[in-house]
């Protein structure tokens, strides 16, 4: 079950694709560098859904990194897959390794498949306090409406 809006964000660390540690609450607070994030759990890169959504992403990146907004992308493959995806794709946000420990941060946030071994398609919108304030999850093979994302943001 996925995490409630409304509910406060769970935190985490983790490495992105350049091996930099990535923590979500440093997004959070009344600081300048404060910024709503949109936490986006995909499966696996390199896959036809996946790929997909993550160039749309790339095509829309001023809607979902800006002034205001960071865009955090997590996936259960390791640094090293992301960093020659995010490379071949041309995705310049942070591609965050859920690795190890093994899904621990899909997992709190309820979007783990814990037989499959990867996270599901979640999406959340969270305010500049921590606090979820949007989130949609779709099945594997369900490809996200970013247009519902973008929206969300708009709304905060």
């Amino acid at each position: 079950m996925a995490i409630e809006i409304g509910a406060r964000a769970p935190d985490f660390e983790l490495k992105d694709n350049h091996g930099r540690t990535v923590r979500l609450s440093a997004f959070f607070g009344d600081s300048p560098d404060s910024r709503n994030v949109v936490l986006f759990f995909y499966p696996f890169a390199f896959t036809g859904v996946c790929t997909g959504e993550l160039r749309e992403l790339r095509d829309n990146l001023d809607t979902f990194v800006n002034d205001d907004t960071q865009l955090l992308a997590v996936s259960n493959d390791s640094i090293h897959t992301l960093r020659v995806f995010g490379e071949q794709e041309g995705l310049e946000f942070p591609l965050l390794s859920d690795f190890w420990p093994h899904g621990a941060a899909s997992r709190a946030y309820g979007v783990l498949d814990e037989d499959k071994g990867c996270a599901v398609r979640g999406t959340f919108v969270i305010d500049k306090a921590g606090t979820v304030r949007w989130s949609v999850v779709n099945a594997l093979p369900d490809a996200r409406d970013l247009d519902d994302c973008a929206k969300a943001l708009a709304a905060l």
